[in-house]
């Protein structure tokens, strides 16, 4: 069973970023990361996503277009069984409440703390296991 992390973020920066964070995990097969560049394309790759497992999606909320808070509630539709952690750069608290009453996991601030974020995926990592 192949286990997909999406992530969503329009910096293209952080793609690399993340494969070097994870390049253990991708390596060993534990699970693979696919990148989405705009919520319309994150929407795209989660509903045509095929022989995978979506175990996560970890979103931006400042995005051009449609925001990370207008994309939490299209992937709860699409995949009500998927956890969804919301990034930003900005932790303020309407942003925060903003996120987790729309169904967000959690939202981590920017820069990311990939100890935390590592944590959340070694948990979603247990529960499909």
């Amino acid at each position: 069973m192949s286990l997909l992390i999406l992530v969503v973020d329009d910096e293209p920066d952080v793609e690399p970023l993340f494969r070097q964070q994870f390049r253990r995990d991708i390596r060993a097969s534990r699970f693979t990361m696919e990148f989405a560049q705009s919520a319309i394309d994150a929407l795209e790759q989660i509903d045509h996503a095929e022989g995978v497992t979506l175990i996560l999606v970890l979103s931006d909320i400042n995005m051009p277009g449609m925001s990370g808070l207008e994309l939490l509630p299209n992937i709860k539709v699409l995949r009500p069984d998927v956890p969804v952690i919301m990034i930003t750069a900005y932790g303020d608290a309407e942003t925060k409440r903003k996120a987790l009453e729309n169904g967000a996991e959690a939202l981590l601030t920017k820069p990311i703390d990939f100890a935390m974020l590592r944590q959340q995926i070694e948990t979603r990592l247990g529960m499909v296991a």
